[in-house]
């Protein structure tokens, strides 16, 4: 197959380029006037300027005229926690009547509301919600995510939600990595008794988890109000043991110690840092932690955006996720996300652009797989309706845009 005609080719990166930091996420390549091929397997096979396009191969092979719109990965969105039973709304007008995310929890809201919906639903139910949400997210172009667990808080409940997930990956063309978030919060069984809690994840949780295969990442909420740094490096270090990496929920709430327990054990990301500040940053500097950010979140819940502008100016590889999930930010739609990038956190479109695709994908482990339009990597891009500029897709945030998407190398939409 062979896409002509292509207004602009963005993120086109070497095969050994598997993240883009600093002011290096402004610059990746792009080739106006282009055409790509994609191989029977599904991978990008070539990618050129039209003036080297052999015209000639349109009478042996199909032919998309993707007609002057532009070419882009599909987004890598490295945080999401779509496997969840049911909706949130009634917490969403607590949140208008005034009530912080802080006391609906404490009023038996926020995860443990989910927790007990997910208890309450069968496998079979709860692989129908999250599928439909997976393909909603692949119809907003989404290529590669991940999902964690973490609405079980007991072992039944949470391998219950890992086989969901592995469900969904198998059935859907996006790449899926999935992660164990048992440390999401306090299962109600513990409540006031958080270190039985701890200890419960770390000698029953963790070992059935491994046992079945289910999450190649271990993560943990470690911010105030959750769990503690000590905790964390327990968590952490026994997962270890079962070759799980980490990807830590760090700083939504306060400068937890969460950023420098991740970099401490080579996680693969920090997620959230909307508390961030300067020792977060140059802690991070000394790593090859990403730092993954999610305005959705902010957006929703009303919170300080993550500092992106600076710790791009410092150097850092920094993704953009949805985070997407039922009480702080029930939206999958990663073009939102790359809006609010730079309406609040001034990245300029080509930065946040890298952070949703390529960065991204370094989140998940995947980016020498996605992430990127280049030779050997998958065929999984979005073709754009013909637009001005790359930045008329945040701009023109509401504005329909996808002419259509690819996923190893088959269209979905």
């Amino acid at each position: 197959m062979y896409v002509i005609n292509i207004g602009q080719l963005h993120i086109c990166l070497p095969q050994d380029v598997t993240r883009l930091s600093g002011h290096d996420m402004a610059t990746a390549a792009t080739i106006s006037d282009a055409w790509l091929s994609v191989s029977a397997d599904g991978t990008i096979e070539q990618i050129g300027p039209m003036v080297s396009f052999d015209f000639s191969l349109s009478s042996q092979h199909e032919i998309i005229d993707a007609r002057g719109g532009y070419v882009l990965p599909a987004f890598c969105d490295s945080h999401t926690h779509i496997v969840y039973s049911g909706t949130r709304d009634g917490e969403f007008l607590d949140k208008i009547n005034g009530l912080s995310y802080e006391e609906i929890a404490k009023r038996g809201g926020g995860i443990l509301n989910s927790a007990d919906r997910l208890h309450d639903t069968s496998e079979d139910e709860l692989f129908r919600q999250s599928l439909e949400r997976a393909r909603e997210m692949m119809a907003k172009g989404t290529g590669a995510l991940e999902i964690k667990s973490g609405y079980g808080l007991n072992t039944a409940d949470e391998l219950k939600m890992l086989r969901v997930a592995a469900r969904i990956r198998e059935s859907i063309p996006a790449d899926v990595k999935i992660t164990f978030l048992g440390a999401h919060a306090v299962g109600r069984a513990f409540v006031g008794r958080q270190t039985d809690y701890v200890d419960m994840l770390i000698s029953e949780m963790l070992p059935a988890v491994a046992a079945d295969g289910l999450a190649e990442y271990v993560d943990v909420f470690c911010d105030k109000g959750f769990f503690t740094v000590d905790e964390t490096d327990r968590i952490l270090e026994a997962a270890a043991k079962y070759g799980m990496l980490p990807k830590i929920h760090a700083n939504e709430l306060d400068c937890s110690g969460g950023v420098q327990i991740g970099v401490k054990h080579n996680a693969l990301s920090v997620d959230h840092l909307e508390r961030m500040g300067k020792d977060e940053i140059d802690v991070l500097r000394t790593s090859n932690t990403v730092a993954t950010m999610l305005p959705g979140a902010s957006f929703f819940l009303g919170m300080p955006y993550a500092p992106a502008r600076q710790a791009i100016d410092a150097g850092l590889t920094v993704a953009l996720a949805s985070d997407y999930n039922p009480g702080s930010s029930p939206s999958g739609d990663m073009r939102m996300v790359w809006a609010l990038a730079c309406i609040k956190m001034k990245l300029t479109p080509a930065e946040a652009l890298a952070a949703c695709t390529i960065n991204g994908a370094a989140a998940m482990g995947l980016s020498d797989v996605v992430g990127a339009i280049t030779p050997g990597r998958r065929a999984s891009f979005i073709i754009t309706k013909p637009m001005p500029s790359l930045a008329f897709i945040p701009y023109a945030y509401t504005t329909p845009w996808i002419g259509s998407i690819y996923l190893r190398g088959k269209i979905v939409k």
